[in-house]
């Protein structure tokens, strides 16, 4: 069995902490270097809800891509909820490595991810990572389809192949418009715009899209713009660091026990969908 130290010495190569943004918090969290790791558990997201299901389930590591601590702290106490996830974390030899933004540019990481939940076929990175001289590296990715299909189908396939969530899909822009190419990024991606725009795609599928951003997008450009769920778009990366842990595993001769959370951690609900709209317009 390996010590904590090998297995996040292994995740380091995949996702280096280096490659993190500046104001991000990757790396690990708690944990005792020396203390043994035989079942790992990957999740989006590092609340109560999958801390009691590592524990429920003898995880040694839990391993997620958001970060627990993004803006920093001055106490751990139990009395806050993320005090009450350190305290189960360590309470129950449970340590915690967060990858973040080091995983969203990494070759393969979030978004080729995403883009093969999509059935779609990566072209290269939209925003290249400039110290990859393969140039595979980089934000989001440009995708290609096999064969071209509406506004309205490439949602309704983003719908279906994607964790079901309340949200479901939200479209700007024609449904019936034809979709030959497709920008894709994990998470929240109207920063991108001018990337996007830049890249001559068809269509961007990303989450966390806001009015004004997507307004001045649609002004733009007749690009497609489809917005999912935060946790959604980032959730099939779980599964492909499943993958990756496990070919480690299997080369080290490990035999870790690697398992992915199917906990929606999304943090919306229920939906009601709007009655058809009045012809004659908002009402007063």
């Amino acid at each position: 069995m390996p010590r904590l130290s090998e297995v996040i010495a292994a995740l380091e190569t995949l996702w280096p902490a280096e490659r993190a943004e500046s104001w991000d918090a990757v790396g690990t969290v708690t944990g005792d270097p020396d203390q043994q790791v035989t079942r790992v558990l990957l999740a989006v997201d590092p609340v109560q809800e999958i801390v009691d299901e590592a524990v429920k389930l003898g995880a040694d590591l839990l391993v997620t891509h958001h970060p627990l601590y993004l803006r920093g702290t001055t106490t751990v106490a139990a009395t806050h909820f993320k005090g009450r996830v350190v305290h189960t974390l360590i309470k129950n030899d449970i340590a915690l490595h967060v990858a973040h933004t080091n995983a969203d540019t990494a070759d393969p990481g979030v978004s080729d991810a995403l883009a093969g939940a999509l059935d779609l076929r990566v072209t290269g990175p939209l925003v290249p990572d400039p110290t990859d001289p393969a140039g595979r590296r980089g934000l989001g990715r440009l995708c290609a389809l096999d064969h071209p299909v509406t506004v309205r189908e490439f949602a309704a396939r983003a719908a279906e192949r994607l964790p079901a969530t309340a949200q479901g899909i939200r479209v700007a822009g024609d449904p019936e418009a034809l979709v030959r190419t497709v920008a894709v990024s994990g998470g929240s991606g109207d920063s991108l715009f001018e990337q996007v725009r830049a890249a001559g795609v068809d269509a961007f599928l990303t989450a966390d899209l806001r009015h004004h951003p997507v307004s001045e997008a649609r002004a733009h450009s007749p690009l497609a713009l489809l917005d999912a769920a935060h946790w959604a778009t980032e959730w099939p990366w779980c599964e492909l660091a499943a993958s990756q842990l496990d070919e480690i595993s299997d080369r080290h001769g490990w035999d870790l026990r690697v398992h992915v959370s199917k906990t929606v951690t999304d943090p919306w609900t229920a939906h009601a969908a709007s009655p058809p709209s009045d012809p004659l317009g908002a009402p007063n």
